[in-house]
């Protein structure tokens, strides 16, 4: 299994530290050139290399963690998404509720990527939290995860856990993914949450 990160902002950065902690591989990509990319992601570590966005998408997980507005223009990098898992770490901070045509952001974002399995996660965390060691004391960070996909979830859940997070699965995007969305000026219940689950 291949791993991507496409956008290498503050929350790209500490979703590749995650990897980096546990010493998977992940290709980054943003805008910016390899070049440009490759002195930050060889700080952060030996398994996190940068690449172009076309090269980056080529893996068979990506997770987006672009701002909500880049989503589209991701998607159309590529002919064909099928066959393929998509994250969805975006948040629809200061997009008008009414440019969502009522649906959840993720819903809108899920309409983009055609053919893919697409997953809700790593989304409700500020990135301080997600860079951190996700085990303290004891018990693991939460990741929440949502889809209309069932079976897209358990291989994400999979990745979660070996990242060292506690993942729930709240369900399908217009129920579990709504709890989990940033959309316009306000958030949901369970954004910015930062909950711990003990090991049993």
């Amino acid at each position: 299994m291949s791993y991507a990160i496409v956008g290498f902002g503050a929350v790209g950065q500490a979703l590749a530290r995650a990897f980096a902690r546990k010493n998977i591989d992940v290709a980054v990509a943003s805008r910016r050139s390899p070049e440009a990319l490759a002195p930050q992601a060889r700080a952060i570590g030996p398994t996190v290399v940068a690449k172009s966005l076309r090269d980056a998408i080529e893996a068979d997980t990506v997770i987006l963690a672009v701002p909500f507005s880049e989503h589209r223009g991701v998607a159309k990098s590529l002919v064909s998404w099928r066959g393929k898992t998509v994250i969805d770490a975006t948040n629809a901070f200061a997009v008008p509720v009414e440019d969502l045509g009522g649906l959840p952001s993720s819903a809108v974002v899920a309409k983009a990527f055609a053919g893919v399995k697409f997953v809700k996660g790593f989304n409700h965390l500020p990135a301080s939290a997600l860079a951190a060691d996700p085990v303290v004391e004891g018990g693991h960070r939460v990741i929440f995860l949502s889809s209309d996909d069932e079976e897209a979830v358990a291989p994400v859940a999979a990745l979660a856990r070996q990242l060292g997070f506690a993942p729930i699965n709240l369900g399908e995007l217009a129920e579990g993914g709504a709890l989990v969305q940033a959309r316009g000026r306000t958030w949901t219940q369970l954004i910015f949450q930062d909950l711990f689950k003990k090991e049993q």
